[in-house]
Order: C-alpha cells, then structure tokens, then sequence
C-alpha cells in the first residue's frame, strides 16, 4: 500500500470537469485506488464517490493505492491535481 497527502489547490476544487481528468487517469492503473478525506474513503475511479467527497480548493486529502502499480498510480494523481487538473 502507498499513500500520500496533497491538498488541492485549483479554484474550483475537485468536482465536474476536473475530477472527471482525475478519474480517467486514475481508470489508467491496475491498483485498486482511493481518496480519503476526514476519515471518509471512497473509489478513485468513481465519479460519484469523488463528487461525494465535497472536495474544494484548500481541501488536504489522502491518495491510497494498493497493487502492482500503486506508487506509480498515486505519483502521477497527486502531479495531475498539483498541475491544477489539466490534461
């Protein structure tokens, strides 16, 4: 299992257009993959469970994955979201 906390900073958060990029890159990879905030943790590559998350600008979250490309998946998410979600 890898982890790590990023805290997002592009404007409008995690939500809509952004979490949608976050999604499908996060689709690319084999590990089984979440993000958790306040002790609540939901599938990366669920569009749903991400807007669940209420995720805006300033919020710190925890990336974790877990298989054969685990540090791989959560390096390359937490640039994506540090990049501001941009494709």
């Amino acid at each position: 299992m890898y982890t790590q906390e990023i805290t997002v900073t592009n404007e409008v958060g995690l939500h809509a257009k952004p979490a949608t990029y976050f999604i499908q890159k996060a689709n690319e990879f084999q590990s089984g993959i979440w993000v958790e905030k306040d002790e609540r943790r939901v599938n990366a590559k669920s569009l749903l469970g991400v807007l669940s998350l209420g995720i805006v600008q300033g919020t710190t979250v925890t990336l974790i994955a877990d298989g054969s490309d685990e540090e791989a998946a959560v390096t390359t998410l937490a640039e994506l979201v540090n990049s501001g979600l941009e494709k």
